[in-house]
């Protein structure tokens, strides 16, 4: 199986890609994991016409390729002024329901402060609609999250002890939850790749009438 991370800051350096880098080493189960850093392609702005994927430099083949061969995705995505951000909004809306369809996905909130709940409920509420993946029943926030997941290095309940840092404490449940959501994940992605192939041999009469979800 392969996973597919998309941290959707618009901004290099990004705690959104230290977060999904972090997720990249914590993931298991995976014969590939891969990331995209949106910021990194100069996608171009989708008008809702299949030829803006493609004009002349665009990303986009490549960018789709990998998501066609994903069987799970984590979507990552800062708060900026309670929403998700653009270039994710917009790599959602160039997404083919052919390469996404019936796929698990992770959706992620990263924030600096304490807040971080609405791009998550902007995302299930109309980000997968037409693309028709599969988000998780649970999904993550990272508040604080430039006082978290600055090493690979794990913290465990002796070193807690040690240093009686409830920074440490907070550092530890993080990631015992992000462990818990990679897991899930994992499970989703077995389980869904029989739902896709189900999907394909046995199509429903005339599905493609119901490519977008109402």
């Amino acid at each position: 199986m392969r996973l597919l991370i998309v941290s959707g800051s618009q901004r290099a350096q990004s705690q959104s890609a230290k977060v999904a880098k972090y997720m990249s080493s914590a993931a298991t189960g995976y014969s590939e994991v891969s990331h995209i850093e949106l910021c990194r392609f100069d996608l171009p702005f989708w008008d809702g016409e299949p030829e803006s994927k493609s004009t002349e430099g665009s990303p986009w083949t490549m960018i789709s390729h990998k998501v066609r061969r994903a069987d799970a995705l984590i979507l990552i995505t800062p708060e900026w002024g309670g929403m998700a951000s653009p270039l994710l909004k917009n790599f959602l809306l160039m997404c083919d329901n052919q390469d996404t369809a019936h796929k698990p996905a992770l959706l992620v909130s990263v924030v600096s402060g304490i807040s971080g709940a609405y791009p998550i409920a902007e995302l299930r509420m109309n980000a997968l609609k037409n693309n028709k993946m599969v988000a998780l029943p649970d999904h993550l926030i990272i508040r604080n999250v430039n006082e978290v997941l600055n090493t690979n290095t794990s913290l465990d309940s002796a070193s807690l002890n040690c240093k009686h840092n409830i920074e440490d404490q907070r550092e530890i449940d993080l990631r015992a939850r992000i462990g818990y959501s990679l897991h899930m994940l994992n499970q989703y992605s077995g389980a869904l790749i029989g739902i896709r192939k189900r999907h394909e041999s046995t199509p429903y009469p005339k599905q493609q009438e119901y490519c977008y979800g109402m």
